[in-house]
């Protein structure tokens, strides 16, 4: 079978240069996960940035275009992969479909505004090619085990969520809670199936540089809603992305190094009362997070018509949340 020509327009960290993160899981880049996908092949790479192109060009050993127009007339790829900033990647989406691509991949946020990441998913449902988001966990192997576990409610009806976003030491809350809070809005609605709706802000503003803020919100649920409530701070020197689904006979945490499941037991501190006890269950690994997304992506240029796991639907509702949060800083 003929292999799927893939390109990839920006040539950053996510594209291909983290790769030589020497703790991270393999693949951990769009270049990575390409090459190891034995059902494609890379055929060409496009950055604006000189450097980049020539980091690109000796690491992977393909051609470079600083025009993806003139890339994409050239090769004609049947997947195209978008890791540029958000506010280029309708313009991207747009060209993609253009030259008649089939399946792109687009790196999060889908958008910089809600406008734009609109048109991205009209562009998704109207007939142009498939746009898979890059959220990745929707494709971990945690995550989906997660997902199974809450939907077959071992533990019992969902009842709430917690959930703990910590970027960095100075960074704006906003700018976390947009650039990686993207994967943690997006993470809780996969989990659940539902739908996240904002409700108020406490504590520090957006805007700063320091402090915490909880972002209360609900998931919605037909005429029953569900509390969620997001930390984000700054402030501190360690990174932490983590949740917490409270249930009635038990909860579930899941985040970076984190998969742990509770169940309801007899108390062995009081009687007539009931404790959390830690079970067994854990997740060791591989997660075939990049792995995953790119064979879907595959999958999805070879046969039209088929949705991918994580859609451009998906990636709007986040940016509706975010752009709701945002409107309320």
């Amino acid at each position: 079978m003929e292999k799927t020509k893939t390109a990839i327009v920006g040539l950053g960290r996510i594209a291909s240069l983290l790769e030589g993160d020497a703790l991270r899981e393999k693949p951990c880049t769009h270049a990575g996960a390409i090459v190891a996908n034995r059902d494609c092949v890379l055929v060409a790479g496009c950055d604006v940035d000189g450097e980049r192109r020539r980091l690109f060009a000796e690491s992977r050993n393909v051609p470079v275009y600083a025009d993806a127009g003139e890339m994409l007339g050239e090769h004609r790829p049947r997947l195209l992969v978008i890791a540029t900033h958000p506010d280029s990647h309708f313009r991207y989406c747009s060209l993609a479909a253009d030259f008649g691509v089939s399946a792109v991949i687009c790196e999060k946020p889908l958008a910089a505004s809600i406008g734009e990441a609109r048109k991205i998913a009209r562009l998704a449902e109207s007939g142009g090619p498939a746009i898979v988001t890059n959220h990745e966990r929707r494709y971990s192997q945690n995550y989906i085990r997660a997902k199974a576990i809450l939907g077959d409610e071992r533990l019992g009806r969902l009842l709430s969520v917690r959930a703990v976003l910590y970027m960095g030491i100075t960074k704006r809350l906003l700018d976390v809670l947009w650039h990686d809070g993207t994967h943690l809005v997006d993470a809780i609605m996969f989990l659940t199936g539902l739908k996240m709706k904002h409700k108020r802000r406490i504590g520090t503003k957006l805007t700063s540089r320091s402090g915490t803020a909880w972002l209360e919100a609900e998931l919605q649920n037909g005429s029953d809603a569900i509390p969620a409530v997001m930390e984000v701070g700054a402030g501190r020197d360690h990174l932490v992305f983590e949740m917490e689904f409270s249930c009635e006979k038990g909860r579930l945490r899941i985040g970076n190094g984190i998969f742990e499941v509770w169940e309801s037991t007899p108390s062995p501190y009081a009687e007539k009362f009931r404790s959390l006890e830690r079970t067994a269950e854990s997740f060791d690994g591989p997660t075939g997070y990049f792995a995953n997304m790119v064979a879907d992506a595959v999958a999805c240029a070879g046969t039209p018509g088929r949705p991918p796991v994580s859609t451009a639907v998906d990636g709007l509702r986040v940016i509706e949340y975010l752009h709701s949060v945002r409107a309320w800083r």
